[in-house]
């Protein structure tokens, strides 16, 4: 027997995605990602393969960040510029720190001329200081895009130099954005600093998000012939955070104007409602054989919808278990589902868990019980 519960919560409103696409961009590849749901806003291509250049230093900041949190690295450590380091980005346009072969650069300096500066210099010093080799440190970034589940991505060097074998998604993309600010808050604005100074030379942060006024704290630009110019760009409104991709730009100013409509568009137009807090009890289920008759069932976790601001329509919550349940319950068994049903776009589903033990009942106050359901 299946017991279903629906609770309709009409006063909410909920994005119906594919209705909701109001906005359109020039790049040829973009996504915009609600930060805390994972809901996306708006997708184009999202895909498909494309060359990622720079945008690819996020993954080689990622696995420095994780250095630095785990001890293998510190800041006032000491890397040495080696000569492949120096050699392979001594090129007409390829950016750089205007670090020298023989150096040995602080950690903090290094990072900092990845993110700011865009140098493709220091990405090599650090994925050498931990990967032995580029091609070393390239195996290690593969092996974090697998963990993370970007199965659409894989990466030959730590800068995004044009390799038909270098690619990703801007959907991979948005979810390494969304790692790194989740993984790393204490180093994460690092990404919002518009200049940086090494070696006399100031160059300024490219990422044009930064300029506008309009919330944007980071992540990284890119381009090469390939690639065209593209952007990985976050940014907050109202204590509310999107993340957005979008790439195949034909120039810095295209970038600038598509990246500032479509994160003003994502922080503008939607807000996040919590429908339970993690713990809430959503509803109660029937015991059988058991000393309460009733136990809570409840969530683990927050349970949040993205909200588009402009359109009202019902969410409709449905309980689901085996009813009744039968004695003995143990808190935090998982014994039902909530389905959050959102029209036109897909259900999400979180696990319900007993809230609290029941017992089963004594021989004899079972035995009654037992006569009591055969009756019935």
């Amino acid at each position: 027997m299946r017991a279903l519960a629906s609770i309709l919560f009409i006063v909410f409103s909920i994005l119906p995605l594919a209705a909701y696409a109001q906005v359109d961009t020039t790049a040829k590849q973009a996504i915009i990602v609600d930060y805390d749901t994972g809901t996306v806003l708006y997708e184009k291509n999202a895909d498909e393969k494309m060359p990622t250049s720079s945008m690819s230093k996020t993954m080689t900041v990622y696995l420095v960040f994780e250095a630095l949190k785990n001890g293998k690295l510190k800041m006032d450590d000491m890397l040495p510029v080696s000569e492949y380091a120096w050699k392979s980005t001594v090129k007409a346009g390829v950016s750089r720190m205007f670090i020298h072969v023989g150096d040995n650069v602080k950690v903090e300096d290094l990072i900092r001329g990845v993110i700011i500066q865009s140098g493709n210099d220091a990405s090599i010093v650090l994925a050498e200081g931990l990967g032995g080799t580029e091609a070393g440190f390239a195996d290690m970034m593969n092996r974090k895009a697998q963990e993370f589940g970007m199965t659409n991505s894989h990466f030959t060097d730590s800068s995004g130099m044009p390799d038909p074998n270098h690619y990703s998604t801007a959907r991979d993309l948005a979810t390494l954005g969304i790692r790194l600010i989740r993984d790393f808050p204490e180093y994460y604005p690092i990404y919002s600093e518009k200049e940086f100074t090494y070696n006399n030379i100031k160059q300024g942060n490219r990422n044009p998000l930064l300029y506008r006024n309009i919330g944007g704290d980071g992540i990284k630009t890119g381009h090469t012939e390939d690639a065209g110019y593209g952007l990985m760009g976050s940014g907050t409104r109202n204590g509310r955070r999107v993340v957005l991709v979008l790439n195949g730009m034909k120039s810095m100013q295209e970038r600038a104007d598509e990246s500032a409509k479509l994160l003003d568009w994502g922080l503008r137009g939607f807000e996040n409602v919590t429908m339970f807090k993690a713990g809430d009890t959503v509803d109660q289920a029937p015991v059988v054989m058991g000393e309460q008759e009733q136990v809570p069932l409840v969530v683990d976790k927050a349970v949040m919808a993205t909200v588009a601001l402009s359109m009202r329509n019902d969410l409709e919550a449905e309980v689901a278990y085996k009813a009744p349940l039968m004695a003995p319950v143990k808190k935090g068994d998982r014994v039902g589902t909530l389905t959050l049903s959102i029209p036109r776009a897909e259900p999400q589903e979180y696990p319900l868990l007993a809230g609290a033990d029941v017992n089963r009942l004594g021989f004899f106050a079972a035995a009654v019980e037992k006569l009591k359901l055969r009756f019935q």
